[in-house]
C-alpha cells in the first residue's frame, strides 16, 4: 500500500517530498486513516485524493492530528475527503464489526495477533477480556470457539454499545457478555474468580491493573495475555527489556511465561509486545 501511494504521486511530488510521506497508513472497511508529515501539511487534499481514487473500496478519508489518547484511547482526526462519516463495517477472519474512528479505539494491525490468540484457547474456557473495546478480540475468540464465554468489559459506552451490536451481528450474543464499567470495580464485584484466561489489550496501562487481572482467575491460576509498551534499542533489546518489565510486574506472583512478541513497532524505539503467561 505505501510504495503504492508513493508511485502514485510521482508526477506531482518532488523526490525530496515522497521521501516524507509515511509507507504505511490504516483501511478500516471503506475508511482510510493517514499520517502526513508537517512538511506535507499543505498537500493532504492531494494525497487523500489520490488514495481514494486508487483504492476504488474506500469512500473516506481522515488525517490522523494526535497519537491515541484520554481515557477512551481515541485519537483526533481530521477529515479530508470523500464522505464525512466515522462509522464503517470492517471485516476480519471471518467476523463482522461496526467500527466508529472518531469515538472508539480500534486498530486493524493486531489481526494476526488474534488469530494467534483465538488458535490457543482450549474447550469450555471462560475468558475475561477486561480492555475490550468494540467487542474484537472477544468475538473473534467466541467464533473460533464456539463452547467458550467471554466477559467483554470496556468503560467507553459507545464501545460497549458496538460490542452489543457486534456480538449480535457475528450470532455470539449467547456467548459474549458486554459489560460496561471499569475494569476493577467489574472484576471485584462481577468476575471474581470465574476466568481460566485474561485478556489484558490495553498496553499503555496494563501493568495498573495486574491485581484485579489475577483476581478474574479461578484461583488465582491460569493463563493471563499481557500487553505493554517498551522502550527498547531493538526488536530483540525489546523482548528481552519486556521480560523484566514481567518480572517487576508480576514479582508478587508465581508465574511462567510461555511466550513473549514484539507485536509492532508504534514509536521511535517504543514496541508493542505480549506476554503468554501462566499464573501457577
Amino acid at each position: 500500500m505505501g510504495s503504492m501511494l508513493k508511485n502514485a504521486l510521482k508526477d506531482v511530488f518532488s523526490k525530496e517530498e515522497i521521501e516524507k510521506v509515511y509507507s504505511s497508513f490504516d483501511v478500516i472497511g471503506d475508511i482510510i486513516i493517514i499520517k502526513i508529515p508537517e512538511e506535507l501539511d499543505g498537500k493532504k487534499e492531494i494525497i487523500a485524493k489520490i488514495l481514494i481514487n486508487k483504492i476504488k473500496t474506500v469512500k473516506t478519508v481522515f488525517q490522523q492530528i494526535s497519537s491515541v489518547q484520554g481515557e477512551y484511547r481515541t485519537r483526533r482526526l481530521c477529515f479530508l475527503t470523500g464522505i464525512n462519516k466515522s462509522i464503517t463495517e470492517y471485516r476480519e477472519h471471518g467476523c463482522i464489526f461496526k467500527v466508529d474512528v472518531l469515538k472508539t479505539y480500534f486498530s486493524p494491525r493486531l489481526s494476526t495477533e488474534r488469530l494467534r490468540v483465538s488458535k490457543l484457547i482450549r474447550n469450555n474456557e471462560i475468558i475475561v477480556n477486561m480492555f475490550a473495546g468494540i467487542g474484537t478480540y472477544s468475538i473473534i475468540l467466541a467464533k473460533k470457539n464456539p463452547d467458550c464465554i467471554v466477559y467483554s468489559i470496556d468503560s467507553n459506552p459507545y464501545a460497549n454499545e458496538l460490542c452489543i451490536i457486534n456480538s449480535k451481528l457475528n450470532k455470539v450474543q449467547d456467548r459474549v457478555i458486554p459489560i460496561l464499567g471499569d475494569a476493577r470495580t467489574i472484576v471485584s464485584t462481577q468476575l471474581k474468580g470465574k476466568a481460566t484466561r485474561v485478556l489484558m489489550p490495553l498496553p499503555e496501562q496494563a501493568a495498573e491493573f495486574i491485581d484485579s487481572a489475577i483476581m478474574a482467575l479461578e484461583n488465582n491460576k491460569g493463563i493471563i495475555h499481557y500487553f505493554a509498551h517498551i522502550k527498547a534499542k531493538s526488536k530483540l533489546n525489546a523482548l528481552e527489556e519486556g521480560k523484566l518489565n514481567c518480572h517487576n510486574i508480576f514479582k508478587c506472583y508465581q508465574y511462567k511465561i510461555i511466550c513473549g512478541r514484539v507485536i509492532r513497532e508504534v514509536g521511535p524505539r517504543i514496541y508493542q509486545l505480549i506476554f503468554d503467561l501462566e499464573i501457577i
